[in-house]
């Protein structure tokens, strides 16, 4: 239309009405369907075009005469470029900002989803900003096989916008305005859906979110999984993820400041809190136990197959994962993406005695130590001994994290390698809009489908006994993976 009123010879004020209808039509249209957007206002703008144009040519009626044609001229190509310039715009603002979907779940199955808000009663909350004597809750969601035609709401992404949103930005950094698609953002899970009855009972798999994560972090991956037929239990970390709203409504957000204890190194503040987190999922195994045994709401009762468990998690709920693997006999195969080994346990030099897989990006953080420059190359580089000896602190800690994950693949074991990725390339991060992906010069939906492939291929194997798929072929170096097998 924009093109037509700049163009265009011929423009009846019938038709200008006409287009003046139909767009405000499909603006009203649009916003009850998908919801008014920052992003789409330059194209709302447009709605008002042909009532502009009707002015302009009232006004043109009444100066007939006037001008000559070198100056009409002027006008029609500074009208061409303001129209180029103003759809460009128009165009470019939902691409750039666009509201994220997920792709859609390859499986047979559809999506169901519950919420839970579950209290320990026999741990006490450690984080300065609970009440005093409040006891551990965690909020759990729980994603299951649905029928593909299952009628009902679509579950949001994030269950408040508002609190998201600006969890999100003080997380990131990110101005709010690239956030605003986080409410409006859904998911494929249908609320309280019914549990297909194609199978009898379906394996188990725990998710871990990482550090000011959140349970749903990993949308691209939990929905594929489920698709193919598995139970998905994402458990949200209460002060170590970005926001836990319970149902009376209070928000817990990150704690930045749980341990103030100034004498601890910051490897044994991670430990520690490793630890609570994998206590976290101990606790969410035995209430997973119990809605296999007899659930109330007659939803999971005999359905989930706890023989058949499994865990993945991102950054410290990778680490988290390992820790179970070797600490817990329930958890029978685990997957690792990008996260550095915290926790008491370490890997025995014969492996994990379990299926494990380690997913990474492979990018490796050059840090300056202090024997590698002067002080006179320092003060080049705007580099004081106090940031020098911060980064070979740095520096030291980065060796011992990479010493405790060096028998990971022992055993038979694998780790995957992705270059040209980085650690959020591993959550739903880099969907919220393109520009932080080509900052990063990543490519977020490639790596999500081979991180998804293995993912089905690894847990098809070790928890449903299928043959392998990519695995056993796929050792070596390759022009978007290395695959190494222990």
């Amino acid at each position: 239309m924009l093109l037509w009123l700049v163009v265009g010879q011929q423009k009846s004020r019938q038709l200008l009405w006409g287009g003046l209808a139909v767009s405000a039509v499909l603006l009203f249209v649009q916003g009850w369907v998908e919801g008014w957007r920052w992003p789409l206002i330059p194209a709302y703008a447009l709605s008002l075009a042909p009532l502009l144009a009707l002015m302009v040519d009232h006004r043109r009626s009444a100066r007939a005469g006037q001008g000559g044609v070198k100056r009409r001229g002027v006008r029609r190509i500074a009208a061409l470029l303001s129209a180029f310039s103003y759809g460009t715009v128009t165009f470019a603002a939902p691409l750039l900002f666009p509201v994220f979907a997920f792709d859609e779940p390859a499986g047979p199955y559809g999506i169901g989803t519950v919420a839970y808000h579950w209290i320990d009663k026999t741990r006490e909350e450690t984080s300065t900003m609970a009440a005093a004597g409040a006891k551990r809750e965690l909020n759990v969601r729980i994603w299951y096989p649905a029928s593909k035609d299952a009628k009902g709401t679509r579950a949001p992404y994030v269950p408040d916008s508002e609190v998201f949103t600006e969890a999100f930005h003080q997380e990131s950094g990110l101005p709010r305005l690239f956030l605003t698609s986080l409410g409006q953002a859904r998911t494929h899970a249908v609320e309280h859906a019914a549990l297909s009855d194609a199978e009898a009972a379906y394996p188990v798999i725990i998710f871990s979110h990482g550090f000011n994560g959140f349970e749903g972090q990993n949308m691209f991956q939990v929905e594929q999984l489920v698709s193919q037929g598995y139970i998905v239990a994402g458990i949200n970390h209460t002060y170590d993820s970005m926001a836990s709203i319970f149902p009376d409504g209070r928000v817990a957000l990150f704690d930045s400041v749980k341990n103030s204890e100034s004498e601890i190194g910051p490897l044994e503040k991670m430990d520690r809190t490793n630890e609570v987190w994998v206590n976290d999922v101990r606790f969410v195994l035995d209430q997973l136990e119990k809605l296999a045994a007899a659930d109330p709401d007659q939803r999971f009762s005999g359905r989930m197959d706890m023989k058949r468990l499994g865990m993945f998690g991102h950054s410290i709920g990778g680490a988290t994962t390992v820790q179970m693997l070797l600490s817990d006999p329930r958890v029978r195969a685990g997957i690792n993406m990008d996260g550095s080994l915290y926790g008491k346990r370490r890997i025995p030099a014969e492996g994990i005695n379990k299926p494990f897989l380690m997913i990474s990006a492979d990018e490796e953080d050059e840090l300056p130590g202090h024997s590698a420059a002067s002080g006179d190359q320092q003060t080049a580089l705007d580099m004081t001994r106090g940031k020098v000896e911060q980064d070979n602190q740095e520096k030291l800690l980065e060796q011992k994290l990479h010493a405790r994950l060096a028998a990971a693949k022992a055993g038979g074991n694998y780790w995957l390698k992705l270059p040209n990725t980085s650690h959020m390339s591993f959550s739903d991060f880099f969907l919220i809009t393109p520009i932080i992906e080509w900052m990063q010069g990543v490519n977020a939906r490639g790596t999500h489908r081979l991180v998804n492939e293995f993912t089905l291929d690894f847990f098809n194997h070790y928890l449903k006994g299928q043959p392998l798929q990519i695995l056993n072929n796929a050792v070596g170096t390759h022009d978007i993976y290395f695959l190494e097998k222990g």
